[in-house]
């Protein structure tokens, strides 16, 4: 079992340049290996591997005073990097994707962490200070414990801070299955969840709440000259803007998962096609400030480390299905409430957690929704109040 430990770095002004410096040189080679691999298909069509490229970057480093300074598993580990995203790519081809995604260039600021893949070579923790090549020894907040065998560790640059993520091997964990309630979920605008049991998470919107700061910071950049030290600091204090928010993000999606793998032993959700809700440009903003696809991937690595059970179930007509009878119940998206002939009044989303939870329990779909190749089609539009 590997589980990750992040700490904050409390770097001096030196050694922020020292890391910024190394930042840059790992860019400059991922760009670089790039350019090799488009210019030897498009002149020559040979495909070049990771082999061939590990053995251009060791002839770089003897070149190259900046690559030389690069310690040489953490620039393989960009190589390696490199050739993970065209692994990738190739599969999307493989598998029909619209748009399969080629790998693009690396501009400033958009490569943000440098992976030393060999623990002790060019890094090691030692206490609370942490010495890297080239860098010095840094102080390390170590806030709780670490556990296990440390395998691989990670700088990463947040916003202005620089953080440690060390990937620690714990070996072999028996982890007890748990015993609580079932439970379903629904995901939501209005409420960031709501459970079966009919209770309701606020959202806390976070991007919207700090909008005007970020419009204020974005139009400071706007103004100042490119290539200048004003822009440099404008650029800075809007990243950290964006920063916080995702801070705040993401520190919500980490307490609100962790309270639902404490209370229950099985957790339904649905199986959200949440790229293409993206598409709603009318919704596609407040979608991403909820970020529903990191809170599931947090749902899902507590409940594992828990022993909570995480079902995902078709999403289709679980607002529009009535709960208690069964019959479809046809409701916009702007209607909030559902009401049956059979007598069954509820919220719509604690209707649909219902529905989520009992498909969830059954493990099997609806029969006549979205099932088998013969199955009824609805409208679009309908499908996408079906999921709301």
């Amino acid at each position: 079992m590997r589980k990750a430990f992040k700490y904050r770095l409390w770097t001096n002004a030196n050694q922020e340049r020292e890391l910024s410096i190394a930042m840059e040189s790992h860019r400059r080679l991922y760009n670089a290996m790039l350019a090799m691999r488009i210019a030897s298909w498009e002149c020559d069509r040979l495909s070049i591997n990771y082999p061939f490229q590990s053995w251009c970057c060791t002839g770089m480093r003897k070149t190259n005073p900046y690559m030389a300074r690069l310690n040489a598993s953490s620039a393989h580990a960009t190589v390696r990097r490199l050739d993970k995203a065209y692994q990738n790519f190739f599969r999307r081809v493989k598998a029909g994707a619209a748009k399969p995604g080629f790998p693009r260039f690396k501009g400033k600021g958009q490569f943000g962490s440098i992976e030393y893949p060999s623990y002790g070579n060019g890094i090691r923790l030692s206490g609370n200070r942490l010495r890297v090549q080239h860098v010095g020894v840094i102080r390390v907040k170590l806030h709780r414990p670490r556990e296990g065998v440390i395998k691989t560790a990670t700088l990463k640059l947040e916003g202005d801070k620089w953080f440690l993520i060390l990937s620690c091997d714990l070996g072999d964990v028996a982890i007890p299955k748990s015993h609580g309630p079932p439970v379903g979920i629904d995901v939501g605008l209005e409420s960031f969840l709501t459970t079966s049991d009919g209770e309701h998470e606020p959202n806390p919107r976070f991007l919207k709440n700090e909008l005007p700061a970020l419009r204020r910071a974005g139009r400071a950049v706007s103004r100042k000259t490119k290539g200048g030290s004003n822009r440099r600091k404008a650029v800075r204090r809007l990243r950290c803007c964006h920063t916080r928010v995702r801070n705040l993000r993401h520190d919500h999606h980490h307490k609100t998962a962790l309270r639902l793998v404490r209370r229950y032993g099985l957790v339904a959700v649905e199986s959200l096609n949440i790229q293409g809700m993206l598409k709603n440009h009318c919704l596609a903003r407040a979608i991403s400030d909820a970020g529903w696809s990191g809170f599931l991937g947090i749902l899902k690595s507590k409940a594992e480390s828990a022993g909570v059970e995480v079902v995902e179930v078709n999403p289709a007509y679980t607002s529009q299905i009535c709960s208690s009878c069964g019959q479809i119940v046809q409701k916009s998206l702007s209607e909030r409430w559902h009401a049956c002939d059979c007598g069954c009044s509820l919220h719509r989303d604690v209707n649909a957690a219902k529905n989520i939870l009992a498909r969830g329990q059954v493990r099997t779909e609806p029969v006549g929704v979205n099932v088998g190749r013969r199955a009824k089609r609805f409208p679009r539009s309908r499908r996408l109040q079906a999921t709301e």
